[in-house]
């Protein structure tokens, strides 16, 4: 899952803090097809990333690893093409606070949250951050109309995530207060995203400049907190080190990239697809290289949350042809994913 906040759109983790004009998909070949599975995979490979880095440090540290080899990867970026950070303090400031609510809280959460529940579920939760986004989004984008599509949708989505969780049975087999921090995460992406689109659309600076200055801006932030929060690691474990690299500069950084490529080419609509299939690699690699169990209620649970997040962000023809501006991917992410 992505790093970066989405301004509108959303998914997770973790994708664009910039808006970009809507404009016709330029496709290319199959060029297109293979970023998009290999953003899939990266963002769902995120959750078995932050598993395996818990295992040798403390979230905290995690966290501030996974921002501190994204933001290499973005910063390497621009100096390979040439640009600059942004300058404007007031960016800066809006930034400094993107960063918290898209990255450092919400990554922060999903590693402590993944301490004592399964990538799967992670995955799923991450997930939710459409139907988060739409809720918040009523109050805080008095421009951004509901339909009664995307209050099904919206409705649809929390079925989904009542099935997860086992409802019927009182929640019983997962732990009640990682699931409630994964699912806090996925709000934080939420309202990470609509503080981007209000504060940060028209600055001037690139998608690059804007999300680098993100990224080491939240490093900054948890490289301040992670020593109040944790002590300092004692050791550097191999496996857990590993994990972490690859979850900045992969599922972080080049994740990143990937995403930017894509909504270039062919249009931020189609590139934000992949957050449907981030809790489907996930559970995928959640199962197989974890060993984790999959009781039935998760994946029947999770197409209703993925159906009901593709209803919310759902728009009408007429809204679908004007040229408003849209988040590239989402916070994001994502977060996302990103994720996250």
């Amino acid at each position: 899952m992505s790093t970066v906040a989405t301004p509108k759109q959303s998914p997770s983790p973790a994708l664009s803090t910039t808006v970009t004009p809507v404009t016709e998909p330029k496709r290319r070949g199959l060029d297109w097809r293979i970023n998009f599975a290999v953003l899939s995979v990266v963002w769902g490979f995120s959750f078995v990333f932050i598993k395996l880095g818990t295992d040798g440090f403390a979230p905290p540290y995690v966290s501030f690893g996974r921002m501190f080899f994204g933001a290499a990867v973005l910063v390497a970026a621009l100096v390979i093409k040439r640009q600059r950070l942004p300058r404007s303090p007031r960016t800066w400031g809006h930034l400094a606070v993107a960063a918290f609510f898209c990255n450092a809280f919400p990554f922060t959460l999903f590693a402590y949250a993944e301490l004592t529940i399964p990538t799967t579920l992670a995955g799923v939760c991450n997930a939710t951050t459409p139907l988060w986004g739409m809720v918040l989004s009523l109050v805080a984008l008095s421009e951004d109309r509901p339909t009664r599509r995307r209050f099904a949708g919206l409705g649809l989505g929390f079925i989904g995530v009542l099935v997860v969780l086992g409802a019927w049975q009182g929640f019983s087999g997962q732990d009640p207060k990682g699931t409630a921090m994964a699912l806090v995460a996925s709000v934080s992406y939420a309202l990470g995203w609509i503080y981007v689109r209000r504060t940060l659309s028209g600055t001037g600076d690139g998608h690059l400049a804007l999300s680098g200055g993100q990224l080491l801006i939240g490093a900054l932030q948890l490289g301040i907190a992670a020593p109040l929060l944790s002590p300092l690691p004692s050791a550097l474990p191999a496996v857990p080190l590993l994990a972490i690299f690859a979850l900045g500069a992969l599922g972080t950084g080049l994740a990143f990239l990937l995403q930017y490529g894509l909504v270039a080419e062919v249009g931020p609509t189609t590139a934000t697809m992949t957050t449907y299939l981030i809790p489907v690699v996930a559970t995928a690699a959640g199962v197989t290289l974890l060993g984790e169990k999959l009781t039935w209620n998760t994946p029947v649970g999770a197409l209703i949350v993925l159906a009901g997040a593709a209803l919310t962000q759902s728009r009408s023809r007429r809204s679908s042809r004007t040229g408003r501006t849209v988040a590239e991917g989402d916070a994001t992410q994502r977060d996302a994913a990103t994720q996250s």
